[in-house]
C-alpha cells in the first residue's frame, strides 16, 4: 500500500500472489500486455507489455488521472504481474499527480512501495516526463 502526500491510499500489487487479504478495491487498473481476467469489482485495461511503456499514453493518463482522483474516497489499486515495474511506474505518475516533483517520484515510490519498483531506464524517463505533461 502506497500513501501518498495528500493521504491517499493506492493498493500496488503482482497478479502472479495471491490476493491479499482485507477489503477488495472498489477500483482498479490493470497494466498487462493481455486482457486480465474479470474481477468482482469495477476495473480497467491498460495495455502495458512486461518491461515496456504503455501502448497508448492519453488512455495511461487518463486511467491514472482516475486511480489518483477515486483514491481520494475509495480503495483503488494498479498492478501487473509482478508488481514493481509498471505498477511501480504507475504509482510514481500517481505520486507526481499527488504534487511529488517528477524528479523524486521514482525514489519516492521505492522507499516506500517496493526497493525495486520502476525498472528500466524508460520507465524512470517515463515518469519524468509524465510530470512534465501534467505540469
Amino acid at each position: 500500500m502506497l500513501r501518498l502526500p495528500s493521504g491517499r491510499l493506492v493498493r500496488g500489487r503482482g497478479l502472479r500472489k495471491p490476493l491479499p487479504t482485507g477489503p477488495s478495491p472498489g477500483y482498479a487498473v490493470y497494466l498487462l500486455g493481455a486482457r486480465p481476467p474479470e474481477t468482482a469489482w469495477e476495473s480497467d485495461w491498460l495495455r502495458w507489455p512486461d518491461f515496456r511503456l504503455p501502448s497508448d499514453r492519453a488512455r495511461a493518463d487518463a486511467l491514472l488521472r482516475e486511480v489518483w482522483r477515486r483514491a481520494e474516497h475509495e480503495r483503488v489499486e494498479v498492478a501487473c504481474g509482478g508488481g514493481r515495474g509498471r505498477t511501480g511506474t504507475a504509482l510514481a505518475c500517481i505520486a507526481v499527480l499527488d504534487g511529488v516533483p517528477p524528479s523524486e517520484a521514482v525514489d519516492f515510490v521505492r522507499r516506500r512501495y517496493d526497493r525495486h519498483a520502476v525498472e528500466t531506464p524508460w520507465q524512470r524517463r517515463y515518469v519524468r516526463r509524465f510530470g512534465a505533461a501534467t505540469g
